[in-house]
């Protein structure tokens, strides 16, 4: 009597169990180096978009930000600035109560210059951008959910990095009270922290990350130069998490690991329940089917011989060739055709995973890379002669206040009914969003044409101040638009930029008629 450990079954058990140990190994090694490569590439794009978004709210405020920049080394060590501030509304109150003892019934900026203010002015109006600038790469920070961002300054010479706007808040103490302590400074060797220097010595990305391991965490760091006017002002940093990375790459190899090993589970046991019940013929009948099959090529004997056949593994194993030959045959051109069904399935999806990269999650409308692509198609139309067409560009109003107030849910529900507007009036063109609050449309057909009826529409279509309405359902926004005129204009660009100046100053307007009241 032959043992168990003999038999055709428990050898092929032990070959698909260690096939299925070769499996997962090589799926979860797989799996890992591929999801560690996606996931990567995600994160570090995420950190270079929070850069490029806090270039361009600098960049927006031009001169304004350099004027900045040489108050902070001018005024950071005698600068008391409240630790556990949370809004500037203290710090806007000192500025309009100190220029307005200096200089009653003027208009900074209008009246007075930046550099015919006092130096107790200067002092006021320097905390309360220090505190908008804190507050803003703040914000970017948690709404990206990063660690860190921040603004260097770098000293070239002695190659030393200035903090000068950081996202980690670090306190001194005076007077008995907490203070944020400014002027943060450290020497970064030019060949530890290449890339760093690299981007602030160039002027230009780099397009690699700085890897940091030390005190405050493994993370990887990206740098944005900031140049305004063709001078380099600093650079800004932002960094993701090594850490956050690999957990999420962890948890997508683990998962696929357990499904594999369900799957391969079930297919070993049934695999071995087939094994045992089909191999066990008699040698006769198998002969007598090879027969039968050589002169009819009917494939319903395989299903005879594997219904018929016992005894022990050594005919069983010439039954299972046989069986597994007609079966092979007679399935092939069943996979041929599954395979097709697959191939189109997986480009299906392909399709599906590619239009979701250009949707905006919260709104469904086009998003930010989305538009990056419209622009790039539409600078070549313009090179190409193409005149037609325009910006409107649209921002929430009061948003922060909003999420600060009553929760981010309510915030998205603002972003969301202000989104609806757009796109309900300007229903001929593409819309948009390329930011938390910002909405561009690319003014096409009858809505470039009837852009100021279109306007009026739009300012009508809000609603706002009704008591009856919630905060964050009184939606209120400003609009700035502008027309692309070839005698001016050179690219798409420089139509944005006056579409994007109008929508300030009709911003400023609201804002002055809410203050006002």
């Amino acid at each position: 009597m032959r043992k168990i450990t003999d038999g055709l079954v428990f050898k092929f058990a032990l070959i698909m169990t260690f096939f299925a140990f070769i499996t997962l190994s090589l799926t979860g090694f797989i799996t890992y180096v591929s999801q560690a490569r996606v996931y990567k590439k995600q994160s570090c794009e995420e950190i270079q978009s929070l850069g490029y978004y806090l270039k361009e709210l600098i960049l927006a405020q031009g001169e304004d930000f350099i004027n900045y920049q040489h108050c902070y080394f001018d005024y950071y060590k005698d600068a008391n600035i409240p630790y556990d501030f949370s809004d500037t509304k203290d710090a806007d109150e000192q500025w309009l109560q100190v220029f307005s003892e200096e200089h009653p019934g003027k208009i900074f900026g209008k009246d007075i210059s930046f550099e015919e203010l006092s130096e107790r002015a200067r002092m006021a109006w320097f905390i309360k951008k220090h505190e908008y600038w804190l507050l803003t790469f703040e914000s970017a920070r948690k709404a990206f959910n990063i660690p860190y961002t921040y603004y260097l300054v770098p000293k070239e010479g002695i190659f030393n990095i200035v903090y000068m706007i950081d996202g980690e808040r670090t306190s001194k103490e005076a007077d008995g009270k907490n203070y944020l302590y400014l002027g943060d400074e450290y020497y970064n060797d030019p060949i530890i922290y290449r890339v760093e220097w690299d981007t602030w010595l160039t002027g230009e990305e780099q397009y690699e990350f700085q890897i940091w391991n030390n005190a405050w965490g493994h993370t990887y760091a990206y740098y944005v130069p900031l140049i305004i006017n063709g001078q380099k002002m600093g650079i800004i940093g932002t960094e993701v998490e090594v850490a956050s990375v690999n957990k999420k790459i962890l948890g997508t190899t683990n998962l696929q690991i357990i499904i594999m090993g369900i799957v391969l589970s079930v297919c070993v046991i049934l695999t071995m329940l087939y094994i045992k019940f089909h191999y066990i013929r008699q040698i006769i009948f198998l002969d007598e089917s090879i027969s039968e099959y050589a002169e009819k090529k009917d494939s319903t004997i395989a299903a005879k011989i594997e219904w018929k056949i016992r005894g022990k593994s050594e005919i069983a194993q010439l039954a299972y060739k046989v069986s597994a030959m007609i079966h092979e045959m007679e399935n092939y051109m069943k996979n041929l055709f599954s395979t097709q069904q697959e191939l189109d399935s997986a480009k299906k999806h392909a399709q599906e995973m590619d239009a979701l990269t250009v949707r905006d999650a919260l709104t469904g409308i086009r998003n930010k890379t989305a538009y990056d692509k419209e622009i790039s198609l539409l600078n070549e139309k313009i090179a190409s002669g193409f005149e037609e067409f325009g910006f409107a560009l649209v921002d929430l109003n009061n948003l922060k206040l909003i999420n600060d107030t009553y929760g981010h849910e309510q915030g998205n529900s603002a972003i969301k009914k202000l989104c609806g507007i757009i796109c309900r009036v300007f229903c001929h063109s593409p819309v948009f969003r390329i930011g938390g609050d910002d909405f561009v449309v690319i003014l096409l057909n009858n809505d470039l044409k009837n852009i100021k009826t279109l306007e009026t529409n739009f300012y009508d279509s809000l609603i706002q101040f009704d008591t009856k309405l919630e905060p964050w359902e009184n939606v209120s926004a400003a609009l700035g638009w502008a027309v692309f005129d070839k005698s001016k204009d050179f690219s798409s660009t420089d139509v944005f930029k006056k579409a994007e100046k109008r929508m300030y100053e009709r911003k400023n307007e609201m804002k002055a008629i809410r203050n006002s009241r």
